[in-house]
């Protein structure tokens, strides 16, 4: 895989949040790279049951999905969690082989930045968020930018713990 730099190619305000997306969406997938199928499945945390690289990478794909399609966007979700299973996209990781959840959220990833492109960042979501407010297309960006680099220091302990690669 061909990893982006964190450094983008213009100083706008557009291209550095979306620069920095990417860039944090390579590096969930490079750690990825070379885990086997079973260490990808193993959760080596005992108080966190649902902390595996593919339910990571399954939760960062439907983070996605929510905050662009459910609230940017305003379209019905039909994510995998439920009331009684808030956690589900992160259970239901398990279930799919790595390999097809990173081809989905490398798609996944390419429909979004066209929708990026095609919308001011003072663009307004659809949908509000918990305390009543509509947030902005590029408050979208920064907090998933920061939702994706949290999840990547996930995926680095869980990959040194599964099979003790350890990388940047």
């Amino acid at each position: 895989m061909t990893r982006l730099s964190d450094t983008p190619p213009a100083w706008d305000e557009r291209t550095q949040l979306t620069t920095f997306l990417d860039y944090a969406r390579d590096t969930a997938r490079a750690k990825c790279e070379g885990v086997s199928a079973e260490n990808a499945r193993t959760a080596p945390l005992p108080g966190s049951p649902l902390m595996t690289m593919s339910g990571v990478i399954n939760h960062l794909r439907w983070v996605e999905y929510y905050w662009f399609q459910v609230v940017f966007l305003g379209e019905d979700d039909k994510g995998p969690w439920t009331e009684e299973d808030p956690d589900r996209e992160m259970r239901i990781g398990v279930d799919f082989p790595l390999t097809q959840l990173l081809d989905e959220y490398a798609e996944q990833s390419a429909r979004y930045r066209e929708l990026v492109a095609g919308n001011d960042l003072d663009a307004r979501a659809e949908r509000t968020i918990r305390d009543g407010r509509h947030v902005d297309l590029r408050w979208i960006l920064l907090h998933l930018v920061e939702e994706t680099a949290r999840h990547n220091g996930h995926l680095d302990i869980l990959r040194e713990l599964v099979d003790g690669t350890t990388g940047a």
